[in-house]
């Protein structure tokens, strides 16, 4: 059974300039990624997609492959992680005879994956012969008391709760942490999506993860890194 590890890496980041090559911790933010994936022992092939230059003379230090530049049509605001998914999947096929049965889509700014975070991945996507398998988190506040700031400055329900219901009664919600997802190849060229209804999530701790989306978010990642460290690793 061949498995791939797919990292893409955009250029032209808006908010955070060169953001997946920017240095993080002291080495570039994408070498995390690729570095847990050669260490973890489960793929075939770990490769990056970028359309950039830089980012693809990056990776290549850091011990993955760049076979090809990433497309034109799967490099704008509006192709999808599936497209470039696919895009990849379809190239080894066509230039390489190469198919891959298993495969994880981990992004480059995912300083906190590990190796031991991508095993458990494996098996839980071979336990349950799941479509899909990615790390979530807890919501840090009930996301039924969310609120809506209105453009005059006052505040509504963003849907009706009642306002006395305790906490603890409120249905436990979470979210993708960002980081990657393990997925079955064929399930994914039928389903043309990542997440499914026989998609399974991992819980991890917030101490383990972080959004990276403006200066002050890379700011904060690089301090919980810096504390927690020993864990991740």
């Amino acid at each position: 059974m061949k498995t791939i590890a797919i990292i893409p890496a955009r250029g032209g980041s808006k908010r955070i300039p060169k953001k997946n090559i920017k240095t993080f911790f002291g080495n570039p933010i994408i070498s995390y990624s690729i570095l847990a994936a050669l260490n973890s022992g489960l793929y075939d092939e770990v490769m990056v997609s970028t359309d950039d230059e830089d980012i693809a003379k990056m990776a290549l230090k850091y011990g993955a492959k760049v076979p090809f530049m990433r497309s034109k049509e799967n490099s704008n605001d509006f192709a999808t992680t599936v497209d470039v998914i696919i895009e990849v999947l379809d190239w080894y096929k066509e230039n390489e005879n190469t198919v891959f049965e298993q495969s994880t889509c981990i992004y480059a700014c995912a300083p906190f994956v590990n190796p031991k975070l991508l095993k458990r991945s494996f098996e839980l996507l071979n336990a349950k012969d799941a479509d899909c398998v990615f790390p979530i988190l807890s919501y840090s506040h009930p996301i039924q008391r969310a609120l809506i700031l209105q453009e005059n400055g006052s505040v509504l329900a963003f849907r009706d709760v009642n306002p006395n219901a305790r906490t603890q009664d409120l249905t436990k919600t979470y979210h993708d942490a960002g980081m990657f997802y393990t997925f079955n190849v064929p399930k994914l060229y039928l389903s043309k999506s990542l997440r499914t209804e026989d998609s399974f999530a991992i819980e991890i701790s917030e101490l383990l993860a972080h959004d990276i989306d403006s200066e002050e978010d890379w700011l904060l990642a690089e301090m919980k890194y810096k504390l927690f460290a020993n864990e991740i690793i």
